[in-house]
């Protein structure tokens, strides 16, 4: 029942951070790896634990997708299901002891790309002065998220900072649109592969399901700084969390 607690209530609580700006997986993945699931399988459960948590959280923000414009959702899924491919395949040929071992700085990384994207954007565009690419930014962030569900959203927010966006509502829904065909695929990937543990993911399905819905609503109530000071808080807990485990 402690595991079942643990699981449920994990992706919940992914689900919700998930729709309000991401690092849901931080709290999924260690779950998985907690109660005893290998790296890469927990890795593969955890991309299906929280991808129905995407769609309900896009859902919540139809208002902003839908001024969005058609076109630019199309060039943004599509983008984001190649990349997210790439990423899913790369992760099946990559041994366990090697994705064991980078884990810890995939969480670090998303974390501080989330921390500094608007200054790395303001530093890019005064060096450059053009703001990042966007379309080959997407596919990269995608490929990660393919590979690594861990602090997709937080890439992805980081991401649409660096290219110019500046409306949170807006840049929430564009990524629970993208992270969900990314995960999509992913999950379509590691099933084929045998690599999901699928009764902790059928139950955390449901519960990020719940938290996913429940969290657009939060996020619309939610100071900026509060929300981006509670996915660093987490994403620096989880980091240092598996570098001491490693």
């Amino acid at each position: 029942m402690l595991e079942v607690l643990v699981l449920f209530l994990s992706a919940f609580l992914a689900g919700a951070l998930n729709a309000v700006a991401g690092g849901g997986t931080f709290l999924t993945f260690p779950a998985l790896v907690y109660i005893g699931v290998p790296v890469i399988a927990a890795n593969a459960t955890s991309a299906v634990a929280v991808f129905p948590g995407y769609l309900s959280g896009a859902l919540g923000f139809r208002r902003e997708l839908a001024a969005a414009g058609r076109e630019r959702l199309l060039w943004l899924l599509g983008l984001g299901l190649a990349g997210g491919l790439a990423g899913s395949l790369l992760l099946l040929v990559t041994p366990s002891s090697v994705f064991n071992a980078v884990v810890p700085w995939l969480l670090l990384l998303a974390t501080l790309v989330f921390a500094t994207g608007e200054k790395g954007a303001a530093w890019f565009r005064n060096n450059t002065g053009r703001p990042v690419p966007f379309g080959p930014g997407l596919f990269a962030v995608s490929a990660y998220g393919g590979y690594f569900n861990g602090g997709l959203g937080i890439m992805l927010m980081a991401l649409f900072a660096a290219a110019g966006m500046r409306d949170l509502n807006t840049m929430n829904g564009l990524k629970n649109g993208v992270s969900f065909v990314i995960s999509a695929i992913s999950v379509a990937t590691f099933a084929a592969a045998g690599l999901v543990a699928w009764p902790a993911a059928v139950l955390m399905m449901l519960g990020s399901t719940a938290g996913g819905y429940l969290g657009a609503h939060v996020a619309r109530l939610m100071p900026r700084r509060a929300v981006q000071a509670l996915v660093i808080a987490v994403g620096l807990g989880m980091s240092m969390l598996f570098f001491l485990r490693g």
